[in-house]
């Protein structure tokens, strides 16, 4: 009986932390900055919690159905949590709020279980076995919980399906509880009966999960949603209309097909093409192959080096039919090399130098991705550079999020570089933004060949993208830096001026 009991306390303990870390997530990917979603989740999580457990005390009489009865509550706010939450980011603008209360309410829940058990069971063991086993199985649960998120809940499962799947971990416990407490249990039936509606309601919800992600994504994106995923990193969401294919990461929109060349041609030309001796390249996100497209029509590139963070999404760029025939199959050269980490973590533990680098990461929407724009990423990708190498950063737009891009301009100077930046209009996007930069002391003169069939750029056009009008025109602006991540709260400003 002993070992059934903590085994029962160490999924309850996986499951209360499972609903946090999806609350969490969920947020993060709706709402962006993820240190704020998951600082502010976390502390009114356990805020709930520290009221559930104090007010356990007024609790006196059945305690195996008052916890009976709280694992089933805890069953259906946390097994629905993702699903009610992704349909009211949707469909109205109570998000923030409801996003709250169910963490609210989840937490106080979660804080009456833990003292309803150890009093429970205060009179089968000593106290302090009882104090001891139930902390331990408890702290056990969590770090199952924390391992199996990732790496197996969110990429297989995700969000939706993962909160449902919990549910029944509750719910099962609850059913559970009825039999190993049953001498404790006046009448049984009605609460064994009660938890199989609970498990055939969650049951139904798993069934019809993916019709409550569809419903959810069809409100989110205004065309066809023809491919979803949660992975470890990020939620992918692929939309087709006609001819119009675009790629949303985190809600973001990441390209449109209709004028992606635009971007990609601006980004990837007017640095290598000025460099004809460039022989390998590196770029640095770009998992959806575009601006490798753009590279290979250099023959005298001979490797290309990939690094991106989420496998799934290089492989899906490179299998899919309707992906890998917008990239051109880029992702299938022989002369590309694909490696999926962490790009500030590869550049540290690798040595190899490269003719030019392009930096097409995600906007710093958060701190894990504002770290790739620091002074400190920046000096060690110098490292990487050749003597008479360069580097292009995608880096927002000089029009909607000027404060923003002059930042990342000034924090390139900071870190060593010599600067010219510029811009192009993407209809998608508006005007965009752009930096080349190399060591001090070098020089950079336009390219005065391009290769043949490009849709956009021209060698007479390129000089024009580095002039700015005024309403573009440098702004002062400080350096981003690892430990003070300015970058981030200003375009987290901006962008939020410009959506109101």
């Amino acid at each position: 009986m002993a070992p059934l009991l903590f085994i029962s306390i160490l999924l309850i303990a996986a499951c209360g932390l499972i609903y946090e870390l999806i609350a969490g997530a969920l947020a993060s990917y709706l709402l962006g900055d993820s240190i704020t979603q998951f600082s502010t989740i976390i502390g009114s999580y356990l805020f709930a919690m520290g009221i559930g457990s104090w007010l356990s005390r007024y609790i006196s009489r059945g305690l195996v159905v008052q916890f009976i009865w709280i694992e089933l509550l805890v069953a259906v706010f946390g097994g629905f949590s993702s699903s009610i939450l992704f349909l009211t980011f949707a469909y109205t603008q109570g998000f923030r709020v409801l996003l709250y209360f169910i963490v609210i309410v989840i937490g106080m829940l979660v804080g009456l279980e833990i003292p309803l058990l150890m009093r429970i069971l205060k009179d089968r063991f000593e106290f302090r076995d009882v104090v001891a086993n139930v902390l331990t199985f408890d702290y056990l649960g969590a770090l199952g919980a924390s391992l199996l998120f990732p790496i197996v809940l969110v990429p297989q499962l995700g969000l939706v399906r993962s909160a449902i799947l919990f549910g029944i971990v509750n719910a099962a416990v609850a059913l559970w509880g009825t039999f190993l407490f049953k001498g404790q249990l006046r009448s049984p039936q009605p609460l064994r009966f009660a938890c199989l509606v609970v498990l055939a309601l969650l049951c139904a919800g798993m069934a019809g999960a993916k019709h409550v992600i569809a419903a959810a994504d069809d409100s989110l994106y205004a065309d066809e949603v023809i491919f979803a995923k949660d992975t470890r990193y990020q939620r992918i969401v692929i939309t087709r209309w006609r001819d119009d294919t675009r790629l949303f990461l985190n809600s973001h929109l990441q390209f449109s097909s209709r004028d992606e060349y635009r971007y990609h041609e601006a980004l990837v030309h007017p640095g290598l093409g000025a460099n004809p001796s460039a022989r390998r390249v590196i770029v640095l996100g770009g998992g959806d192959g575009l601006a490798v497209r753009e590279i290979l029509r250099y023959p005298n590139v001979e490797s290309i080096t990939l690094v991106d963070l989420d496998k799934q999404m290089t492989e899906m760029f490179r299998s899919n039919d309707i992906l890998s025939k917008l990239n051109g199959g880029s992702l299938a050269s022989p002369k590309l090399h694909v490696t999926n980490a962490d790009a500030f973590p590869w550049l540290e533990q690798n040595t190899d130098m490269f003719d030019f680098a392009i930096v097409d990461f995600p906007d710093p929407t958060n701190y894990s991705l504002g770290k790739l724009y620091t002074t400190a990423f920046y000096r060690l990708l110098a490292k990487h550079i050749t003597a008479n190498g360069m580097i292009v950063v995608q880096s927002t737009s000089p029009m909607f999020a000027r404060q923003s891009y002059w930042t990342i301009v000034e924090t390139l100077k900071q870190a060593g570089l010599q600067t010219y930046p510029y811009h192009t209009y993407v209809p998608s996007f508006g005007e965009w933004g752009f930096v080349l930069a190399n060591a001090k002391g070098a020089t950079y003169s336009p390219p005065r060949q391009l290769p043949k069939d490009l849709r956009f750029l021209t060698v007479s056009a390129i000089p024009e993208l580095f002039e700015f009008p005024a309403d573009m025109q440098p702004v002062a602006a400080e350096a981003n830096r690892l430990n003070d991540q300015n970058l981030v709260r200003h375009y987290d400003r901006e962008w939020r001026d410009i959506s109101h």
